[in-house]
């Protein structure tokens, strides 16, 4: 059951990032030769028009072909004989597609269970927020000038500093129970033993607050989306510095372990539940490969808009055959890594039995 499900909950971010490209790409003239979903030899497919619409064995990964993308071509059909900005759209939309998956999914969402309001319930006695007077109520808005939208905000900046001093700007109810007062305090993290963590002593319920209206419900649906990119990005920075573990990568054999538990823990709170929670998940990994892929990294979208953009700057492209050849080498370590992250699933997944 959990390996359908991961196939369902891959396969359609996946679909959706191939169908950008697609629909842009015959948007623009571009001559479609295979769209499909997964990798490897194919296991069923049609043609339609000039494109074959294929199902491969793999269930990860998928492509969309476009004639000429990679080799010189005289139809005028073919990629390379577009205008460069229509090919930066088409190599672009892949990943605005994601984007654009994880919003519709953050407003649906947010529709259903509200959002994680940054407003204090309490203050802890022996900590900063309560010796610069933060009560509760007050609601945090920023913290070293950085916005606070959701609780979790707050979480990940101190998970990132977690003994740095930070200005707190909270507002605050004023005594007319109208206006908002605008405050600003530095708190400084003070180590718990009993939690084992530094802290600033504010104290949020963590209840999700429900939206109200279509306006709130839009504005925090689409910063749900907003959020994950933002998470994706301080966690590739928190990997470059080293403050992440090989136990915190997760490929793809550990994402549909990591699927079937929360499949089985959310089960007994009913079938609303599991498809909520599933939509999270598929919210979070939707913009993690929107990401991902925007990485300058050859054989990525983000490695192909490198080479247009340098277009746009010399006004003439980078010759094809040399710029093949980063691709391929790209592609070879690519292939690399994935095998590497493979191997670290599998020896995690043996390490716990």
């Amino acid at each position: 059951m959990s390996i359908i499900v991961a196939v369902l909950v891959f396969g359609l971010i996946v679909l959706i990032h191939e169908f950008g490209h697609f629909i842009v790409a015959k948007k623009c003239g571009i001559g479609v030769i295979e769209f499909s979903i997964g990798m490897g030899p194919r296991v069923w497919s049609f043609e339609k028009g000039e494109t074959r619409y294929s199902l491969k064995l793999l269930p990860f990964g998928g492509s969309c072909m476009m004639l000429g993308e990679d080799e010189n071509e005289s139809d005028p059909k073919a990629f390379n004989n577009k205008s460069v900005w229509a090919r930066i759209a088409v190599v672009f939309a892949g990943p605005l597609f994601n984007f654009l998956l994880a919003m519709v999914l953050g407003i649906i969402i947010v529709h259903a269970v509200g959002f994680d309001s940054p407003t204090l319930t309490d203050v802890q006695p022996g900590f900063s927020a309560e010796e610069q007077g933060m009560q509760a109520g007050d609601v945090i808005t920023k913290l070293d000038h950085e916005p606070v939208v959701v609780y979790r905000d707050i979480t990940i900046y101190m998970m990132l500093h977690p003994s740095d001093p930070v200005d707190v700007e909270f507002k605050r109810l004023a005594a007319d129970g109208v206006t908002w007062e605008k405050h600003t305090v530095t708190l400084t993290p003070r180590y718990s033993d009993e939690n084992g963590r530094y802290m600033l002593g504010i104290v949020v319920s963590g209840r999700y607050t429900k939206a109200q209206g279509i306006g709130e419900t839009l504005k925090y649906g689409i910063y749900e989306m907003v959020y994950s990119v933002k998470t994706t990005i301080k966690s590739l920075g928190m990997m470059i510095h080293g403050q992440v573990g090989r136990d915190d990568v997760a490929g793809p054999v550990r994402m549909v372990s990591m699927i079937d538990e929360t499949v089985e823990e959310t089960i007994p709170y009913g079938l609303s539940a599991v498809i909520l929670t599933l939509m999270n998940l598929c919210m979070l990994l939707s913009a993690n490969l929107g990401v991902m892929n925007l990485l300058p990294i050859p054989a990525l979208d983000g490695g192909r808009l490198v080479f247009l953009i340098l277009e746009v700057l010399r006004g003439r492209p980078i010759d094809k055959e040399k710029e093949g050849m980063v691709h391929m080498a790209g592609m070879a370590a690519l292939m690399v890594l994935m095998g590497l992250v493979l191997f670290n699933d599998i020896s995690i997944l043996f390490k716990g039995v």
